[in-house]
């Protein structure tokens, strides 16, 4: 084969990589908008008070116009996201799966309902419901959704925590776009590992796991934003290390003990030694 066709073909295989690999993450930060506006309808916090719900926003997918409970705003949220979804041709399973990660951590936010199962509730309050099926978008696969719901045979409560690291994730996918916030975007890589750790270690990530396929999805689009951050944004610092920052002060502390401890045992420091200026030089030296 000719050397100048092989090089043509190399050459658009490469920019149909970086395209595809763009496309992915504008599609990220895009679901990401769309998670984080409709969690304004939602904050608690009084320092915060929430979006008003009124007109055409979370009321208008609820009986009647009016979302009368907590239960009809969760409700109306997915809808709303999962409509989202659709209005910006992000229909993906990984993209239904983030919906449902969001329904069930607003349901375990919410406890009065008595629910445990997220299956169970998809079930007997949307799945079945003529009125709440009509408000999602016809493009809209249902039986996808309901399979991706029965999938997750997992307590809301333990689902709820993979929540927490997409957050983080999600933070991260803000972050980047402002200037200046390289640190910030450091900073929510690290929560979001904290978190994976702390999913990895309670839950039984294996192959034949419910989890196992929430932890992949939230694991490569993390490997798809780590690549696209050091290539076309904050190339002057590090990589994001994928360690979490409380395991890191844990074992430097130890190391330091473990240091400290030596010196003191072998040297008998604490009643061998009388001369003050070298007492307060190792004192000086544990300490820092």
């Amino acid at each position: 084969m000719d050397s100048k066709v092989v090089y043509i073909f190399f050459l658009i295989l490469f920019v149909c990589c970086i395209t595809i690999n763009y496309i992915n993450f504008n599609y990220s930060t895009i679901y990401c908008d769309a998670i984080n506006s409709i969690d304004k309808y939602f904050v608690d916090n009084p320092n915060k008070p929430r979006e008003n719900i009124s007109g055409d926003s979370l009321n208008k997918y609820c009986p009647g116009n009016n979302c009368s409970n907590d239960e009809e705003k969760i409700i109306s949220g997915f809808i709303m996201l999962l409509n989202k979804i659709d209005e910006e041709g992000l229909k993906s399973d990984k993209n239904f799966e983030y919906a449902s990660l969001w329904l069930s951590y607003k349901l375990n936010q919410k406890t009065q309902n008595g629910i445990t199962k997220l299956y169970d509730f998809y079930t007997n309050r949307i799945g079945t419901n003529d009125f709440y099926k009509g408000k999602i978008s016809n493009n809209i696969n249902m039986d996808v959704i309901e399979e991706k719901i029965r999938s997750m045979n997992m307590d809301i409560k333990d689902i709820s925590n993979f929540y927490d690291a997409f957050k983080s994730l999600c933070n991260m996918y803000s972050e980047r776009d402002a200037v200046g916030q390289c640190k910030t975007c450091l900073e929510n890589a690290g929560e979001f590992f904290e978190k994976c750790e702390i999913v990895k270690n309670v839950f039984d990530i294996t192959k034949e796991s419910s989890y196992l396929q929430l932890w992949l999805s939230l694991s490569k689009d993390y490997k798809e934003f780590e690549s696209n951050y050091n290539t076309n944004w904050c190339s002057n610092i590090p990589s994001v290390v994928a360690c979490p920052r409380n395991s890191i002060i844990k074992n430097t502390l130890i190391t330091i003990a473990i240091i400290c401890g030596a010196i003191a045992f072998f040297l008998g420091i604490s009643y061998k030694v009388n001369n003050k200026e070298f007492k307060y030089y190792f004192d000086y030296i544990c300490k820092h």
